[in-house]
């Protein structure tokens, strides 16, 4: 009874009123349990006017701190601003709604529609080169993919169902294109200047977190060769690929022979007149990354085995569990000197070997000197076979300049075609396409080649030293050699969310990856690639296209080892400013002492007690949504 009596005593004193989070308090609890307080004119303190004496002398007579009116699990609303909406920011927009109490999410997408990569890659052949049920949501899988190495256009069917099912697109501001963001220190928000793609109409939102999800080869961009704007012909990079355009019995160039270009290479060489293919760097050609190999027709799945997943959970599970494991199997192979490395380079030469059966004489212009995993790996089924095609010129000397009718090489050889396809890739410096400013410092300075750095900075591959509240998705260092793209992204989105709970709950205004934290994991990177075959001396997205440069592309260690990692943030490796100017770190975390679960008489009081054989001891009072 006693009980009941104090907790409707609190609903009673809170009743009717609403909490104000930069209102400063007057009162420390209900009526029912506090003596009347009240605030001096002219001091912070708060004097005891009614009650027991209290001793003049005494810390309790007028203490320095004033209370702010707030429950401890009353979270502070975030207004929390994602960049980009492919899988990563789709992903964001499920996790951190469900993760995040009182977030208000809005995810900035420059496209049309939702997907990223997969929106916008539209070239004949593009497909993931990672099975179908291994490159899905850990938590929304898609039992009846078509294939086992899907095409773009279904996975960006997929994900955009995804996005529908969790109901992502109400956070969507679509065809917004961010400009630039800049920090403002003491109101503590990103202020973000927008624009309509469609309109042009110019914007400013204010933010208190920016959350990067452009992905890694979002910012494409023509190669800068001599004489490209005067050439006359169909001229496009592969990831802004016209539809309008028909290939059928044309004289084609293909410039670049990573993952793109060897896709468009195999599926432009059937139908094509004459292809060109110019491809300066030597390149590891895999069977598949994990599992069997893959093959440039159709590898489709039997209507037994899709009605077979849909009815059965359990076997999809299973069949599920077999496949994702290879990919988490396979991290010994990237370093150097190791048994399985030296395989995979007699596997792949062994491969190579038969797929060029017919002109042999190309092998040893493609085996490349470094290693294999060096550069990311491409199975690239039938590009081999396209290249040995009598309609194929597989041109390795250097591009010299364009001409208005087509291509000329250094050894001064001009070959004249209908169109020219650059597969040139993107920008791999990571670096966002739009200013980014805090404390009078632009992130592009700091990270480009040329930069104070010369490389993205960061603790973790998470933030970097001196721009608060600003996180990066999917980002440098963010995914393992080993692993699932994600998997990886999930994991990471779940740390974010602690750190965005933790800020809402504890009164923090802003918080940032210190100096010394981020030096000490520049210094560990460092030394544990030097070990992998990732520092050969090859140009990949690894390094930023740069042979010798830091390794920022992937993190330091198996797709495990980043899992651990983040389960238990290191919050001691952050610096922290907090709300208001008590200078008080537990001013408005702590708040007037009361819970707002208390309050409520229709609330659970006691989520800890469970059945006996329900409960789990590892997981025992550490939910964080049913701590009372």
């Amino acid at each position: 009874m006693a009980t009941a009596a104090v907790l409707n005593g609190a609903i009673n004193g809170f009743n009717n009123r609403e909490s104000d989070l930069s209102r400063v308090a007057v009162e420390s609890a209900p009526a029912e349990k506090s003596t009347p307080i009240t605030q001096t004119k002219d001091s912070a303190s708060t004097t005891v006017r009614d009650g027991p004496d209290v001793d003049e002398t005494s810390p309790y007579y007028s203490p320095r701190l004033t209370l702010v009116d707030r429950f401890v699990d009353e979270p502070r609303p975030l207004r929390v601003g994602v960049i980009g909406a492919g899988l990563a920011g789709i992903t964001a927009g499920i996790l951190l709604p469900a993760k995040v109490p009182g977030i208000k999410l809005t995810i900035y997408e420059k496209n049309a529609d939702v997907a990223g990569t997969w929106f916008e890659n539209v070239y004949p052949g593009v497909r993931c080169d990672i099975a179908s049920h291994v490159y899905q949501s850990t938590f929304a899988p898609k039992t009846d993919w078509s294939d086992k190495y899907a095409p773009g256009h279904e996975i960006r069917e997929y994900w955009q169902s995804v996005a529908q099912k969790f109901d992502v697109y109400k956070y969507v501001k679509l065809n917004t294109r961010v400009e630039g963001t800049t920090w403002d220190d003491e109101e503590g928000v990103w202020i973000t200047k927008l624009r309509n793609v469609k309109t042009g109409e110019e914007t400013v939102e204010k933010n208190e977190f920016i959350l990067t999800s452009i992905g890694r080869f979002n910012d494409w961009k023509l190669p800068d060769y001599p004489g490209i704007s005067e050439y006359k012909g169909h001229l496009r990079h592969a990831s802004n690929w016209s539809t309008d355009f028909d290939p059928k019995d044309k004289t084609v160039a293909v410039i670049g022979n990573g993952a793109s270009g060897i896709q468009v290479t195999a599926n432009l060489q059937p139908i094509v007149k004459r292809l060109d293919h110019y491809a300066r760097n030597k390149t590891w050609i895999a069977a598949s990354w994990a599992g069997e190999e893959r093959k440039i027709e159709a590898q489709p799945y039997t209507e037994e085995e899709k009605k077979k997943w849909a009815e059965d959970p359990d076997a999809y599970l299973a069949f599920r569990k077999d496949l994702e494991s290879l990919y988490w199997t396979r991290f010994d192979s990237f370093f150097r000197n190791s048994e399985s490395n030296q395989k995979l380079r007699e596997a792949f030469i062994d491969i190579m070997k038969k797929r060029l059966v017919k002109k042999p004489e190309l092998l040893e212009h493609i085996v490349p000197d470094f290693s294999p995993n060096c550069r990311r790996l491409t199975p690239g089924p039938g590009y081999l076979e396209a290249i040995t095609e009598d309609n194929v010129e597989y041109i390795r000397t250097r591009i010299k300049r364009f001409t208005e009718t087509g291509i000329e090489t250094e050894d001064g050889k001009q070959r004249d075609v209908d169109a020219v396809i650059c597969a040139t890739g993107a920008n791999v410096d990571m670096v966002p396409a739009f200013p980014i400013r805090a404390h009078g410092q632009e992130l592009s300075n700091l990270w480009k080649a040329d930069g104070t750095y010369g490389y993205p900075y960061t603790y973790f591959g998470l933030g970097t030293p001196g721009f608060p509240n600003l996180l990066f998705v999917h980002g440098p260092q963010a995914t393992g050699p080993s692993g699932t793209v994600p998997h990886s992204v999930e994991t990471q989105l779940t740390y974010f969310a602690k750190v965005l709970r933790k800020v809402s709950r504890q009164g923090i205004k802003s918080l940032s990856p210190s100096k010394q934290a981020a030096d000490d994991f520049v210094e560990y990177s460092d030394a544990f690639f030097a070990k992998t075959v990732l520092t050969d001396k090859c140009s990949s997205w690894y390094n930023g296209g740069r042979p010798g440069a830091r390794i920022h592309g992937l993190w330091p260690g198996s797709a495990g080892h980043i899992t651990f990692v983040r389960q238990e943030p290191r919050w001691e490796d952050w610096e922290y400013k907090y709300i208001g100017d008590s200078k008080n770190r537990f001013a408005h975390y702590l708040g007037n002492g009361w819970t707002k679960r208390e309050t409520d008489v229709e609330a659970d009081q006691t989520p800890y007690l469970q059945r006996p054989d329900k409960i789990d001891l590892r997981d025992i009072h550490e939910k964080w949504w049913s701590i009372p």
